[in-house]
């Protein structure tokens, strides 16, 4: 099979009710409610719990260049087009959710063995009272972690080539899911020198670490993990957004540089201006004004960007970023 092109799948962010196709691979509704996802008119549909009153709901659209196909698998909605892969999972609400988010974790390793696409490369994770307590006084973002890193340790294929990923608050209750994998398409899992690998952040961030790589490329693309204010393991500029955003927009322009990527064997680079298909998670909504105007002057101005007000994995945290790097904004 020859390798697929860049352009066999991409994403774009559309109205709640947007119309799909038969090429239709996903449907992710940040909106008003959060559930389980389903097949609504063969489409693979999760709806997030992601904004209120004051902003209008999105979807986030991923297609394909050819014909899907859909199904179930356990708790688990899925389709693809024979290279692509898409899946979506929900965790209900719950006073511990390790053994929950373990489980659902090693379904969708399971699930991929099964239809055959062993390569994951971009998974997200919106996680209710993220910076609350457990049942047993344990973070609900640790509780997480320590779940997802287990499923991970008992999956030695999964554990070898951790993916990009973000993992930020929902106001809904539960935890929603999705990732992204393909067949046989190359693949890349990338770090970031000014910052700890998240799967090596000391104990004190919780029982188990984070189980993502800051990036990962796919072609001559790079999905950018959820980035923050943070340098090696520690978070900078606690209560200042203006200096958290630099620090996080440093993060990302360095992650997807020249230098980065050749230190790690990679050809190119990008920079901020090639981001795109931007997500902005903030914590108050009396930043929003600020966030908007700091996000213009840092990214081209035809980029999709939405903002989301959710609390985010750390407490000190006020602004975290993540986006897709490409070349679809440069001239000729």
């Amino acid at each position: 099979m020859q390798p697929v092109r860049p352009e066999t799948i991409e994403s774009r962010f559309a109205d709640p009710d947007a119309a799909c196709s038969d090429r239709t691979l996903a449907r992710i509704v940040f909106g008003a409610a959060s559930g389980r996802p389903r097949i609504e008119n063969g489409v693979p549909t999760l709806h997030l719990k992601m904004c209120d009153d004051a902003r209008d709901g999105f979807a986030e659209i991923w297609r394909s260049a050819g014909p899907v196909r859909s199904g179930t698998f356990n708790d688990l909605v899925f389709a693809h087009d024979g290279e692509f892969l898409f899946c979506a999972g929900f965790i209900p609400h719950s006073g511990r959710y390790t053994e929950a988010t373990r489980e659902a974790y090693a379904d969708a390793f399971a699930l991929v063995r099964t239809l055959g696409f062993p390569k994951i490369f971009r998974m997200w994770n919106f996680i209710p009272h993220i910076n609350g307590e457990n049942a047993e006084g344990l973070e609900v973002y640790r509780d997480f972690c320590r779940g997802r890193a287990l499923a991970f340790e008992q999956d030695h294929a999964a554990a070898a080539s951790m993916p990009a990923a973000t993992g930020i608050g929902t106001w809904g209750d539960g935890v929603g899911f999705y990732f992204l994998a393909c067949r046989e398409s190359t693949v890349r899992h990338i770090e970031n020198s000014r910052q700890t690998p998240a799967y090596e952040y000391p104990q004190r961030y919780g029982p188990k670490s984070p189980s993502f790589a800051r990036g990962t490329q796919l072609h001559d693309t790079l999905f950018v993990s959820g980035t923050a204010s943070i340098i090696g393991h520690e978070t900078m500029h606690e209560g200042d957004l203006a200096r958290q955003w630099d620090v996080a927009t440093a993060n990302i322009a360095h992650l997807i540089g020249a230098e980065n990527l050749a230190a790690q064997d990679l050809n190119g680079g990008y920079t901020l201006r090639d981001l795109d298909r931007i997500k902005v998670y903030y914590r108050h909504a009396a930043d929003l004004p600020a966030v908007t105007t700091l996000a213009r002057a840092a990214f081209h101005p035809d980029a999709s960007i939405r903002y989301l007000k959710v609390d985010i994995c750390r407490a000190d945290l006020l602004v975290e970023i993540e986006g897709i790097a490409s070349y679809r904004h440069r001239s000729d």
